[in-house]
């Protein structure tokens, strides 16, 4: 059962082509962080574009408890009057943090270089993710948690009263560590340096910049090394979210095997880290152009005019993963319609994501049909080619928004009904998923 409410059955039959523009809401990294910086700075932040799913909205509410005034002004515009680096107050209740790995990490270092005590929780889902991974770097600066066994939630962070310095070597690829580890430098003397071998989404460090922070990157032999000067005084900013790459993949990859589509997804952001689907997509012979590019809140974006396509699989280069790896479950549910096999490598942190993903899509394509092999670090697709994929199962979500959306997207294309046990959690990151892709001729209804 979701976190969010009763399990919603849905259910997607092969569809009529799809056309028309697919107006996907706002980058949900981006709209964390837009809050979680507003709250740290000193005087307003305008934020237009806000993703308002659950997952962000939790993070809203939770700024709010540490003490910054947060205000919803109209669709997608808020205001965030902060407290500046080192205000947070203690909150009076706990943080729940709902489907959001994203939050609850991010927020865990935002509060732990400050003198206070949090109690963090989440839905079920939330609740079996491994924390240590970022309460670990977080006890160097001198916070300590207390969670369940496994440090999972609930857990309660004390934060640092006399916060040092850190230099930390990230074990895997997480921009959410990271991200968490450059927060508490915030409040921290001296420079906090974060030392990345394979490089991650890099909004944290944009995002740093323009509220004012001293953030250097330097390549080394090591990796990126990422040096943030700590206690600066951030200033409030106007922030325009570009659209989400990871909400645009699932009608991005409906149209490519839905047979005569043709659609428009603008204003789509093309950061670098987070692009490689795009990428892989067109390595195997997606009719993908990218249009009117161009720079909007620090972030390069682009209108994508996207095409019904006869794919074939690739090997996906494993050096792509960081910058895909919220998009692995859709390309899986694509390379199921590509001729050929599909390779996916070095995917190891899709076995700790909302679900274990690799389990989730290779449980879920074998119910349709499709052959699959799977191991920590791998999954293989042999895909059927286009009308290949029999379909007619119903797939268990994991209350996985993307999980969910994925076996939607692949149920357009089967030659039988595809159903999810559970779309709820689609709200956590994507509310409007079902009127637009319904906008676009999808035939995506909700049973029951």
């Amino acid at each position: 059962m979701s976190g969010h409410g009763d399990p919603i059955r849905m259910t997607a039959r092969k569809s009529a082509a799809l056309s028309g523009v697919a107006e996907v809401p706002g980058d949900k990294s981006i709209s964390h962080r837009a809050l979680i910086l507003g709250a740290l700075s000193v005087g307003t932040t305008k934020i237009t574009g806000l993703l308002e799913g659950q997952d962000v909205l939790d993070t809203a509410k939770a700024m709010a408890a540490f003490g910054a005034g947060v205000t919803r002004e109209g669709a997608g515009a808020w205001t965030v009057e902060g407290v500046g680096v080192g205000g947070f107050a203690e909150p009076a209740e706990v943080i729940d943090c709902g489907n959001s790995g994203t939050g609850v990490r991010l927020i865990m270092g935002a509060m732990a270089t400050s003198p206070i005590t949090a109690t963090f929780t989440g839905d079920a889902s939330l609740r079996k993710r491994p924390m240590g991974r970022v309460t670990d770097p977080l006890a160097l600066f001198g916070a300590r948690a207390y969670g369940r066994a496994g440090g999972r939630l609930p857990m309660t962070v004390v934060g640092a009263a006399e916060p040092v310095p850190v230099t930390y070597a990230t074990p895997m690829a997480s921009a959410q560590v990271k991200s968490a580890v450059l927060l508490a430098g915030l409040n921290a003397p001296g420079q906090t340096v974060v030392i990345e071998k394979t490089a991650t989404r890099d909004h944290t460090e944009r995002m740093l910049r323009g509220f004012g922070a001293e953030v250097s990157v330097e390549a080394t032999p090591e990796g990126n090394r990422i040096t943030l000067t700590g206690q600066p005084e951030l200033r409030g900013q106007t922030v325009a979210v570009p659209r989400d790459p990871s909400s645009a993949a699932f009608p991005v990859c409906a149209a490519l095997i839905v047979p005569g589509s043709d659609i428009l997804v603008p204003g789509v952001s093309q950061n670098p880290t987070r692009n490689g689907l795009f990428l892989t997509l067109r390595e195997m012979g997606a009719d993908i152009s990218f249009e009117n590019e161009r720079e909007e809140g620090g972030e390069p974006v682009a209108d994508l005019r996207v095409r019904f396509s006869e794919l074939t699989g690739i090997e996906v280069p494993a050096a792509r993963a960081a910058s895909q790896i919220d998009e692995y479950p859709v390309l899986a549910a694509v390379a199921a319609c590509a001729r050929g096999t599909t390779v996916m490598r070095g995917v190891h942190e899709l076995r700790v994501k909302e679900s274990d993903r690799i389990d989730a899509m290779a449980r879920g394509l074998e119910a349709c049909g499709v052959t699959v092999e799977e191991d920590d670090d791998t999954l293989i697709v042999h895909g059927l080619g286009p009308d290949g994929v029999p379909g007619g199962a119903t797939v268990a979500t994991h209350i996985d928004h993307r999980i969910a959306m994925s076996f939607l997207v692949l149920g357009l294309a089967a030659r039988a009904p595809i159903s999810v046990d559970d779309g709820s959690p689609i709200a956590t990151s994507f509310p409007v998923f079902e009127p637009l892709m319904r906008g676009l001729g999808a035939g995506i209804v909700r049973e029951g």
